[in-house]
């Protein structure tokens, strides 16, 4: 999927949706750690076993600048969006509208009306992003993953997300 974005300044940008693949993760550093990178990998490895959906929007010279995925076997009647990110330089631009849209596409084309995904409560910005597509609040939970941090070795992250969903037609 091709679509034309406006991006700072006005300039019309257009960009491309299309799955992530192994070969895209060196541009990629921007998403997180090296640690990060090697979960996202792996993830790739579900996607081939059609468990996932992992979408990268893509600058015109298909560099990725936007990626996330949806989890098929989280939710029996839903896909769950997680992972998330756009590129730091270009957020506030659309692109995350775009990565959504995108991925609710997907969740729909396996037969699916439902999306949800949880977001941490210390990340505003995403939740009002969430929110204004149209996603309801309807719980709240702790969660955790290892992160690496600058010396390389792994800590524990523990956050509290509230979960949301959509209705998708």
């Amino acid at each position: 999927m091709s679509l034309p974005r406006t991006g700072a300044a006005g300039i019309v940008v257009p960009v491309l949706i299309r799955d992530l693949t192994p070969t895209d993760l060196p541009a990629c550093t921007w998403s997180g750690s090296a640690a990060h990178l090697v979960k996202v990998e792996r993830e790739l490895e579900r996607a081939a076993a059609g468990e996932v959906d992992y979408l990268a929007v893509c600058t015109p010279a298909d560099v990725p600048v936007a990626i996330g995925g949806i989890d098929y076997q989280v939710t029996a009647d839903a896909g769950t969006l997680w992972q998330l990110g756009v590129h730091p330089a270009l957020q506030s631009c659309g692109l995350g509208t775009v990565l959504i849209r995108a991925a609710e596409d997907r969740i729909r084309s396996r037969g699916l009306h439902r999306a949800e995904l949880a977001v941490e409560e210390s990340n505003p910005r995403a939740r009002a992003l969430y929110e204004r597509l149209g996603y309801l609040t309807h719980g709240r939970r702790p969660e955790a993953w290892d992160v690496q941090a600058p010396d390389g070795s792994l800590r524990r992250y523990e956050t509290m997300c509230t979960l949301m969903h959509k209705r998708l037609p």
